[in-house]
C-alpha cells in the first residue's frame, strides 16, 4: 500500500516499469453535483482532464490533481460516447443520435458529422447485437480520432460493423469492415480506434481482438491476448494503454501493450472498462460508472 489520501489506502497495481498508485474518485465536481457514468476520458495539452459523461454537463473538466475547472455541452448530447482530443480539438461521439461533432476546448462547435436522429440502414435494432449487414455512416458511432494530417476516422459501432475515414473537411473517403466473428475485417462492434504511424488500431470489443491495419483498411494482423477491449490509447513513447471489460471473468482490467501487442504489465480495475486515457506524464485516468466519476492511476515506475 502507498500513502493515504483523506485517510484511505491507495492500492498499488501493475508490475515494474508500469507501476501505478490508484486513487479512487479522484474528480472532484462542486458541492452538491453528482456523476453520471463517464463513458470516456481525454486530456489536452495543458494536462487537463476532460471527461464525457451521460448528463448535463456532459463534458466536465478538471486540473491534473482533480478540482474542478469548468464544465460545457449543456443539451447537446443525447448519449455521450467516445471522446478524443489531439492537437488541442475536441471529437465527440453522440452514440444514439449517429453524429460525430468537433469543439474546441471551451466548448465551441466546428463540425459536425452525420444528421441528428438519421441512421443508415444495417438492419440491426439492437446496440451491441451483430449486425445483419454492414453500410455507411453511422448507425450508433463509438468514437472517432483525428490522425496527423487531418483525416477523421469513426468506429460504427453498435448497430453497424465499420470503419469510416472521411477527409477533414467531412467528405467520406473510404470505409471498411463487414459483420463477423473470426477473418480479418469482420467487426463485432467496433468501439474504440486509434491511429498511430500509419497504423489503425481498431478495438474489435465482441470479438476479444485488436485489429490492425492501414488507413485503407488492408489488414496487417489481430492481438488477442484481450477481453472485450473498449478504449485504446498510447504514449509518447508508443506503449498502448487497453481498459477492457470483464468478458466471463470477474472484473474488468487494464492492459499496458508494446506496439506487437505483448503485455507489458495488465491489473484489475473497478467498472466496465469503458473509457480510459493516458496523459503525457504516462498517468492513466478511467471512467466509471454506478456511481460515476474518474480514477486515476497514476504512474511510480
Amino acid at each position: 500500500m502507498s500513502p493515504t489520501k483523506e485517510g484511505h489506502s491507495m492500492p498499488t497495481v501493475g508490475t515494474g516499469k508500469y507501476t501505478y498508485t490508484l486513487i479512487q474518485d479522484w474528480a472532484k465536481l462542486p458541492p452538491g453535483e453528482t456523476f453520471a457514468m463517464v463513458s470516456a476520458v481525454a486530456t489536452d495539452s495543458q494536462d487537463r482532464v476532460y471527461g464525457f459523461q451521460r448528463k448535463d454537463p456532459p463534458i466536465v473538466i478538471f486540473d491534473r490533481n482533480g478540482n474542478f475547472l469548468s464544465s460545457w455541452g449543456n443539451g447537446a448530447f443525447d448519449f455521450a460516447h467516445g471522446i478524443s482530443i489531439s492537437n488541442d480539438i475536441v471529437y465527440l461521439t453522440d452514440r444514439n443520435n449517429s453524429v460525430c461533432l468537433i469543439y474546441t476546448l471551451d466548448g465551441k462547435p466546428i463540425q459536425m458529422l452525420g444528421r441528428h436522429g438519421v441512421h443508415s440502414d444495417t438492419g440491426c435494432e439492437r446496440p451491441g447485437d451483430l449486425v445483419p449487414r454492414a453500410a455507411g455512416p453511422f448507425n450508433y458511432p463509438s468514437e472517432m480520432v483525428a490522425d496527423p494530417a487531418g483525416d477523421l476516422y469513426v468506429s460504427d459501432g453498435y448497430r453497424n460493423a465499420r470503419v469510416h475515414r472521411f477527409a477533414p473537411d467531412g467528405h467520406l473517403k473510404l470505409s471498411w469492415g463487414e459483420p463477423g466473428k473470426t477473418a480479418p475485417n469482420q467487426f463485432h462492434l467496433p468501439h474504440s480506434l486509434l491511429v498511430h504511424e500509419g497504423r489503425v488500431y481498431v478495438c474489435d470489443r465482441q470479438n476479444h481482438r485488436i485489429q490492425v491495419c492501414t488507413p485503407e483498411g488492408q489488414p496487417i494482423t489481430m492481438w488477442t491476448d484481450v477481453q472485450q477491449p473498449m478504449d485504446i490509447s498510447i504514449d509518447r513513447e508508443g506503449v498502448f494503454y487497453v481498459s477492457e471489460g470483464r468478458a466471463d471473468s470477474p472484473s474488468a482490467r487494464i492492459s499496458v501493450l508494446d506496439k506487437t501487442g505483448a503485455v507489458l504489465a495488465r491489473f484489475d480495475c473497478r467498472g466496465s472498462g469503458h473509457g480510459s486515457w493516458v496523459d503525457a506524464h504516462g498517468d492513466i485516468y478511467l471512467g466509471v460508472g454506478n456511481p460515476g466519476g474518474i480514477d486515476k492511476y497514476v504512474r511510480q515506475g
